[in-house]
């Protein structure tokens, strides 16, 4: 399924339009994308999954404003996206914390930049460090952190802002299985607090289950939207959600469909 059509009366946070993304090479043009559509309903948590050099990231990139697609659109709350910035909060897997500054100055950095009143912003910056966890660190600075920890304070950074989407490129790709689980289940709880749109990337068909409502399955290169499978799981889900017969159904049919993709592409 490639095609997701926009309606003219139909109010969508994230609209993809016949996006294709190009790039020049010394041995000729790589074609990314291939005339990709997708329409996002506010508040849905979508993961996207494929093969790799699918072109997961570069969509995510052309969405976050940081990648101008060779053709097509895309529009964030109904407004073409024209760069970074405004209503786009964006967490990648390198945590790329400021270290000379404490995790609240950290949190509070977006806003500062907006030029937001101190005591606003840093009441701000509370609330979101309370909601990951990490009251107690406040006034740590980066390197007396964990990796899981450094995410935390990425993520409360991403959520100050007030972004309408909350885009998320494998952010816990390179953490440890332990520090994934618990940074999966306080994820979920922030967005179910949060209510945000959240676009996120992962090669982990498991996470990618038990976070979202929708899971967006790619094709490898160049990318285009095979499928996608709307989740239909209960909220609150934790770790425990992964041993239900419901939740190994999914997995199994997501994984059998990203594995085919990678059996095509590599004949």
């Amino acid at each position: 399924m490639d095609r997701n059509p926009t309606h003219e009366n139909a109010h969508y946070e994230i609209e993809v339009s016949g996006v294709r993304q190009e790039f020049e090479k010394k041995e000729g043009s790589f074609l990314a994308l291939d005339t990709v559509n997708l329409n996002v309903e506010p508040n849905e948590f979508i993961c996207v999954v494929g093969p790799s050099g699918c072109g997961k990231t570069t969509l995510l990139n052309i969405i976050a404003g940081l990648l101008k697609p060779t053709e097509g659109t895309v529009r964030v709350k109904g407004e073409p996206v024209t760069g970074p910035g405004k209503g786009k909060g964006v967490v990648f897997q390198q945590y790329a914390l400021y270290p000379w500054l404490t995790v609240k100055k950290n949190v509070e950095f977006g806003l500062r930049m907006k030029g937001m009143p101190k005591a606003k912003r840093e009441e701000i910056a509370r609330r979101y460090i309370d909601l990951v966890g990490l009251t107690p660190f406040a006034d740590a600075y980066p390197k007396e952190l964990s990796g899981g920890m450094k995410q935390r304070v990425a993520i409360a950074r991403a959520y100050a802002t007030a972004p309408e989407v909350l885009l998320m490129d494998e952010p816990f790709g390179a953490l440890d299985a332990q520090t994934r689980a618990q940074l999966q289940e306080n994820l979920l709880a922030t967005w179910q607090q949060e209510r945000k749109t959240c676009f996120f990337i992962t090669h982990d068909v498991e996470e990618a289950v038990l976070l979202a409502t929708k899971v967006i399955i790619m094709s490898a290169g160049p990318g285009r939207i095979t499928k996608i499978v709307p989740i239909d799981l209960p909220y609150p889900r934790t770790q425990e959600t992964k041993l239900t017969p419901e939740f190994n159904n999914l997995k199994n049919l997501i994984w059998n469909q990203v594995y085919r993709e990678y059996l095509e592409h590599a004949k």
